[in-house]
């Protein structure tokens, strides 16, 4: 099945930022667009906003003047779903609210052919509960844009539990001749990306709330040391703290209060007390114009070690030996059979977190994951009441002297970064599992979807089958809620791991 033909009109029905966003990515790619909305003159009012946009973009050399002039004339509101009637396309991205959707597309039906693609645009919402208000639900389609749909290239082609083959392969291939980056999923809470993102709001937000760290220095980690676009409070802030919580509400309640998916209090109480973030000038931060930035916790300058002993492998972070030797510090390796560490002159030790905690062993400071120790730029060590200082400032000195700002959290288990990638990497792993999407889509949709640094299983594959396993039964060891109990899937992979290299623990 090919995409619509490119003179096959398309409309969307509903003309907020989203709406509109989905009519312009249609008709730049050449399509007669109708667009509709219940509330009168909201159609015109989102026509003439689009032909702005596409007058900035002539003016930015995205568009010819000539291409602006035929998409303009190929764009029409329309005054009654009446008008929709020969489209081949009906795009509904109307209020999230099922009855609301539901009664809409009942109407179409009555209005459109019968070999009209349906499709809505919910991101919280049962694709196929919204379906079954439909005579003909085969047809139904979920398409998600991500906003702002005009510059976001991803789409996630959702497929109801009714969704004939042929719809979604339809929508499929006609969002990629739009330009975009389909990925396809089974219709699922959260779809691919609503549903393993979580665990990086989560777990940014507990920590918070363990006391382990303020907002700014759980952003600047992730940002500097795991290689994310943004940390989670700046970024939730952005979003909209209501939004944010909202997504996180609609799916936890969708998988039947899933310890999981839990929300957080913290987030509830910004959400209550009216800091909502960006949009309310305060959030987890203030956004009035005279206020300070919140600046993340930076260690002060110390002394570097004279030497490093390297015992065992330190898997992930192996790359730190180069740059401590680059750094002019020597460094002795010796094999160890009971673990991977660096031990200071002092006799303290380093290690990379993995779901402990320091106050459990005597003298051990813990370090996190980085996306890529070469270019990371801040390190989180953390470690106990008990370590003693020089142990901690031996530790501080040496990623200093790699170049590394070093910000020392609480004793958290898993620290920020590692606990945060390992959930993912676990959610990544259960969704395949489930039959939600392949291991190729996922990774598309995370990359493009949230800007990560790169796909779950492209992370579970530098870090190691078992990585993940290892570090969440460390933590579920410590909180047995089950949140952080390893998916049967990760299970599965880590131990077909172990099976390979001869092991049977």
């Amino acid at each position: 099945m090919t995409a619509l033909d490119l003179s096959s009109p398309v409309a969307v029905v509903g003309t907020g930022t989203m709406g509109q966003g989905i009519a312009q990515v249609a008709l730049v790619a050449g399509h007669p667009v109708r667009l509709y909305d219940a509330a009168p003159g909201r159609a015109q009012a989102a026509a003439d906003a689009i032909g702005a946009r596409l007058d900035r973009l002539v003016a930015k050399d995205r568009l010819t003047g000539a291409d602006r002039d035929a998409a303009r004339a190929r764009l029409l509101p329309a005054e009654s779903l009446a008008e929709l009637a020969d489209c081949a396309l009906v795009v509904e991205a109307v209020l999230e609210r099922l009855d609301v959707k539901q009664e809409l597309l009942r109407e179409l039906e009555g209005v459109v052919d019968e070999d009209c693609l349906l499709a809505t645009n919910t991101s919280s919402l049962s694709v196929t509960a919204i379906g079954g208000a439909l005579a003909n639900p085969g047809r139904f389609v979920g398409l998600h844009f991500f906003n702002p749909a005009p510059l976001l290239p991803l789409v996630e082609v959702v497929s109801g539990f009714a969704t004939d083959v042929t719809s979604a392969t339809r929508a499929y291939e006609t969002a990629r001749a739009w330009g975009k980056t389909p990925v396809a999923c089974a219709d699922t809470p959260g779809f691919i990306v609503n549903r393993i993102a979580r665990p990086f709001y989560a777990e940014a937000f507990a920590v918070y709330e363990a006391q382990g760290a303020d907002p700014a220095t759980i952003d600047a980690v992730l940002r500097e040391c795991g290689g994310f676009r943004m940390g989670a409070f700046e970024l939730t802030d952005l979003i909209g703290q209501d939004v944010n919580e909202s997504v996180t509400q609609s799916v936890w309640q969708a998988f039947f209060h899933d310890v999981r998916f839990t929300p957080s209090l913290a987030q509830r109480r910004l959400v209550e007390s009216g800091r909502l973030g960006r949009k309310s000038g305060h959030g987890w931060y203030d956004y009035a114009e005279d206020a300070e930035r919140d600046e993340p916790h930076t260690a002060e300058k110390r002394q570097q070690p004279a030497y490093v002993v390297a015992e065992g492998d330190l898997g992930p972070a192996s790359e730190l030996l180069s740059l401590i030797r680059e750094a002019g510090i020597p460094v002795r390796e010796e094999e160890e059979d009971h673990g991977t560490r660096l031990v200071l002159p002092s006799g303290g030790q380093l290690a990379l977190a993995d779901g402990q905690t320091s106050v459990e062993f005597r003298d051990v400071v813990y370090f996190d994951l980085a996306v890529d120790y070469r270019r990371a730029t801040r390190i989180a060590l953390s470690a106990s009441q008990d370590t003693a200082p020089q142990t901690l400032t031996e530790a501080i000195g040496l990623f200093q002297a790699l170049g590394k700002d070093v910000s020392v959290i609480g004793d958290v288990p898993g620290m920020i970064v590692a606990r945060t990638v390992a959930r993912i990497v676990d959610l990544a792993h259960d969704a395949v599992a489930k039959g939600v999407a392949t291991v190729e889509d996922i990774d598309t949709a995370m990359r493009l979807g949230v800007n990560y640094p790169m796909g779950p299983f492209e992370w579970s594959r530098r870090l190691g089958r078992g990585w993940a396993y290892d570090l969440l039964d460390e933590l579920h060891v410590r909180e047995p809620s089950g949140r952080y109990a390893p998916s049967l899937a990760l299970y599965r992979h880590a131990y077909a791991s172990d099976k390979r290299e001869g092991s049977t623990s």
